[in-house]
């Protein structure tokens, strides 16, 4: 039986929010694109525009409209399980994490049908070493509803009690 998960589908939506909103005053507000492509906010933390065409780790480019629209469908089918995994899921901090998750897969798709790719621009750097790609709070988003996600998975254990032994061993 599914519930409706009102934390996750607030996480979802706040997510989405923040990603636009923060996306918008990096092209708009601080005019950042092609010509003008970083501004130093610290000796680690920059904004540089970057114009993602693939999935993570340049994976799955999309150079052609075929190619993004099948790249749109496939992150879309990925949203719906994450969606569809939400409803079900009876622990409240899986349902926010799989709506940070959502919500920062609706951002990226949403900026993929509008403008044909994904704007990225935090650039984490410590002199010349990135530890990440460019990126931008959807995928953060995404990243750290995975992260949660494993971790309550791996980690926490059910509350039930030990599973019993197996009589054929």
């Amino acid at each position: 039986m599914s519930v409706m998960p009102r934390a996750g589908l607030g996480m979802a939506a706040a997510t989405f929010v923040v990603d636009q909103l923060t996306k918008i005053a990096v092209t708009d507000g601080l005019k950042l694109n092609e010509l003008t492509a970083a501004r130093e906010i610290t000796s680690f933390f920059n904004l540089r525009f970057v114009a993602n065409h693939g999935v993570s780790l340049g994976l799955l480019r999309a150079d052609s409209d075929m190619q993004r629209w099948v790249l749109v469908a496939f992150t879309a089918a990925i949203a719906v399980a994450v969606a569809v995994w939400m409803t079900r899921e009876k622990a409240r901090a899986d349902q926010i994490a799989l709506g940070a998750v959502l919500g920062g897969a609706l951002g990226n798709i949403l900026d993929r049908m509008r403008l044909g790719y994904v704007v990225d621009f935090a650039d984490l750097h410590f002199g010349d070493w990135r530890p990440f790609l460019i990126f931008n709070v959807a995928d953060a988003a995404i990243t750290l509803g995975v992260v949660v996600l494993l971790v309550r998975a791996l980690l926490m254990r059910d509350k039930r009690g030990d599973l019993p032994e197996n009589p054929n061993a």
